[in-house]
């Protein structure tokens, strides 16, 4: 039987002010004086630094705070970080890019006041790739970043660096945004939870605002429900969206009987492979165990949105290269890695095809909205294929070949974000041959928030999810 080291596993819990906490835990024991604050930021320092040289999941350090002021919230004390493609005044904002060099930035963005008005302390940012366009947080001149259950492994992306600290227990929680799966591709890579909001339910990304179509929605990775919960009705005291139900604090499961829609190839027809297919009817098994309805479901999305959606991302690499040097005076695209460049040449052969991609991408919603037809959730795949290993969606693999292995794993989640509608990853019961997580997907309408948490909840409390630090 091989050993945790054996399995290049590694992970920070020990027993400190954070102990295995999550942050709804950690900030209880804040508020009775069990730790404080300063031991907690001072703690999970030292944890980010035993296992940064195997995981490389941070950007930037900010100085540890020798006090920690009592600014309430429902994660008081809670240390954390920001992903590295979202303004934190004073730290420098990289986008995981090396085409420029960037300053500090001046102040907040609007996310990062919604955040930190939940009471976090936050000690630095984590690594992404370049501006967020792969699924695996890897690059062509720098250490990738490593999942803690096998360091061989992807830990997913774009957020992946936040991921692989909350899986390794070194923060309990991190910030992640998602424009075409980055909450919900590194979750489940790395055993984690992973809620995409509504869009609209949390603040407007600065980023995501000036596009042609806003795919970005900000969050958190956690390890447990309840956190991604606190949080959304935490953020929600900060700002409420009028046009969006209110969610309020969700604390578990419901007594409601939902009727669940499960799907196990991309509506596009890439196929899943075994283990994932196996950990989406095991789930649905479970679901129906626990009193829910679940039946098959059709999403019949145009057979053009995988080619517009690819068009779009090229799309948003041609207008950084245009725009790079608001970002930096140095800006040069020529040093863009070879996923960006890639998509942006592309883009230049094909932008006639603009107009109709755009038209053809908003009206997804209608067939959306046609298969929530008599169903509350739908149940998937968050990925086509497990978590592959590092190396396999490099940014230094050719072009054509990449493209093709990044459609044939990142099938399902981008329906969300160009819809707007709320989905969320968490850990499947089992694992993959090398003990890596599996993640499954429940997607919802606009607003369902409350009963995709109530799920997540369900699931979590039949099987708890597994830990890093128990394998």
């Amino acid at each position: 039987m091989t050993t945790f080291e054996e399995r290049g596993a590694v992970h920070a819990f020990r027993d400190d002010a954070l102990g295995e906490h999550d942050a709804v835990g950690l900030a209880a024991a804040i508020r009775r004086g069990e730790v404080s604050a300063a031991e907690a930021a001072r703690d999970a320092a030292e944890r980010v630094r035993s296992v940064e040289a195997r995981l490389n999941a941070v950007q930037t350090h900010a100085e540890v705070p020798a006090r920690v002021g009592g600014t309430g919230g429902a994660f008081a004390g809670v240390p954390t970080f920001v992903k590295d493609n979202t303004d934190y005044r004073g730290l420098p904002t990289g986008h995981g890019s090396a085409a420029f060099t960037p300053a500090a930035a001046r102040r907040h963005a609007p996310f990062v006041r919604q955040f930190l008005s939940t009471g976090v302390t936050v000690l630095g940012k984590t690594r992404l790739p370049e501006f967020g366009f792969s699924p695996t947080t890897e690059y062509e001149g720098a250490e990738p970043v490593r999942n803690p259950w096998n360091t061989g492994y992807s830990a997913g992306g774009s957020s992946g660096g936040s991921a692989a600290l909350v899986a390794a227990g070194a923060v309990p929680i991190a910030h992640a945004n998602d424009g075409g799966g980055s909450i919900r591709i590194p979750a489940a890579c790395c055993g984690l939870v992973g809620l995409k909001p509504t869009r609209g339910r949390v603040v407007a990304n600065a980023q995501g605002r000036q596009l042609p179509l806003d795919i970005v929605s900000d969050g958190i990775v956690s390890r447990s429900v309840r956190d991604t919960a606190a949080f959304l009705a935490a953020a929600e005291t900060y700002w409420r969206n009028p046009e969006l139900p209110p969610l309020g604090l969700v604390e578990g499961p419901s007594g409601r009987r939902m009727r669940i829609g499960f799907l196990l190839d991309s509506p596009n027809g890439v196929p899943s492979d075994t283990t994932t297919r196996e950990a989406v009817t095991g789930t649905a098994a479970t679901l129906e165990r626990l009193g829910h309805t679940v039946e098959p479901v059709e999403l019949a999305i145009d057979p053009r949105f995988t080619e517009d959606f690819l068009t779009y991302w090229g799309l948003l690499s041609f207008l950084l290269g245009v725009t790079g040097r608001t970002l930096g005076a140095d800006f040069d695209r020529r040093r863009m890695d070879g996923l960006s460049r890639g998509l942006r040449e592309e883009y230049v052969k094909s932008w006639r095809r603009t107009p109709g991609m755009l038209r053809r991408l908003k009206r997804t919603r209608e067939a959306y909205a046609a298969a929530f037809r008599g169903f509350d959730l739908v149940l998937s795949p968050v990925l086509a294929h497990t978590t592959p290993p590092i190396g396999h969606l490099s940014p230094a693999v050719s072009y054509p070949e990449l493209i093709e292995r990044i459609l044939a794993y990142v099938a399902f989640t981008p329906v969300n974000n160009v819809v707007g509608t709320p989905s969320i990853s968490v850990p499947a019961p089992g694992a993959t041959e090398d003990g890596l997580p599996v993640g499954i997907m429940l997607s919802g309408r606009p607003g369902s928030e409350r009963a995709l948490l109530e799920a997540a909840f369900a699931l979590e409390a039949d099987r708890p999810f597994r830990r890093v630090q128990d394998v």
